[in-house]
């Protein structure tokens, strides 16, 4: 279970592991078809753990500088390391000790090229950066939709995660207890994964910026979908009611919104490279709902035909308003 780097000189710089990312980027592309290491076995979640009272952490950190920082380029691992830089660098997150949760999408078994998860290239980044930062652990979770452990193999998420010495947390019916959201009609009683956040200190999400046949857009409140068990199908008619109380529920440290390469149809799916679209924009930000209003602009849309957005503000999980939080761009190519 101790998969933290041994020691100091295991441990690679940001610069050092950029060069030799650069150098081995073009293999990254094929990571889906290769090999990982399970920590937890797949199983459903048909019996989980009585109901939790216990409210769920908040994982937001007190800061007062920059909120949101965007990212412009092509490549993923230089925009993401500069846009976390732009709002103080990984140690105004990530502490000493801290145990980091990053919780994917990876809901499909698709290769990374296709869009329709999220990028190894991000995860194994985020992960070097934040043991860099002293954190204790790393690890990687999701409940896709698709066999998971089919859906960390194909996107190359679970070899990121080995490559990066990160735990891949595969979910559990242990893992899962029956939560219900303060305020919510729709979450009541209802199996929630809650293992890995109770384990977490710090939590951050990363996912792509997607077209979405029921939603609208799938971002980075989308994503949270993936931390309910149960049959969620039942919540797609109410689709922008739930994700305004995922939004509520889940308190992040801070999310990754890709749109180096945004869906722009057929949605979440895909399928196919023509789906997709340079979009050239990596977005980080402690207010998810800033950060998927900029994200819809990437599929064209103005905010109010992506309604869960407004449910999400209703619900205080943060602001539409994304331009007041002054975002620093930053130019990457």
């Amino acid at each position: 279970m101790n998969h933290i780097l041994s020691d100091d000189a295991n441990i690679q710089s940001r610069r050092a592991f950029l060069t030799r990312a650069a150098k081995s980027g073009a293999a990254l592309v094929a990571l889906g078809y290769g090999a990982f290491r399970m920590v937890r076995p797949s199983s459903d979640t048909s019996n989980p753990t009585p109901t939790d009272a216990t409210p769920l952490p908040d994982f937001r950190v007190p800061k007062t500088g920059a909120r949101m920082a965007i990212a412009e380029g092509p490549d993923r691992r230089r925009g993401l390391v500069a846009a976390i830089d732009a709002l103080g660098g990984i140690r105004t997150f990530i502490a000493p000790g801290d145990r980091v949760l990053l919780k994917v999408n990876a809901a499909f078994a698709m290769p990374p090229a296709l869009g329709a998860t999220a990028h190894p290239e991000l995860v194994e980044t985020l992960a070097h950066l934040c043991l860099d930062a002293g954190a204790a652990e790393v690890a990687v979770t999701d409940h896709p939709i698709h066999e998971a452990a089919s859906c960390f193999r194909f996107s190359g998420i679970g070899e990121a995660a080995r490559a990066a010495r990160a735990r891949l947390w595969l979910p559990a019916a242990r893992d899962f207890g029956r939560i219900t959201a303060p305020g919510s009609r729709l979450i009541r009683d209802w199996p929630v994964l809650v293992g890995p956040l109770r384990w977490a200190t710090k939590l951050i999400g990363v996912t792509p910026v997607k077209d979405h046949a029921r939603a609208v857009a799938s971002m980075s409140l989308k994503n949270w979908y993936g931390l309910i068990g149960g049959p969620r199908a039942v919540f797609h008619q109410q689709i922008h009611d739930f994700i305004g109380d995922l939004a509520a529920l889940f308190r992040p440290t801070f999310v990754v919104l890709d749109g180096t390469m945004s869906m722009f149809r057929n949605g979440p799916t895909g399928g196919s490279l023509a789906d997709l679209k340079p979009t050239h924009r990596l977005i980080v930000s402690t207010d998810p709902v800033a950060a998927d209003t900029f994200g819809a602009t990437l599929l064209d849309h103005a905010p109010e035909a992506v309604p869960f957005l407004a449910r999400a503000v209703a619900r205080e999980a943060g602001t539409m308003e994304w331009e007041r939080l002054n975002p620093i761009r930053i130019p990457t190519s």
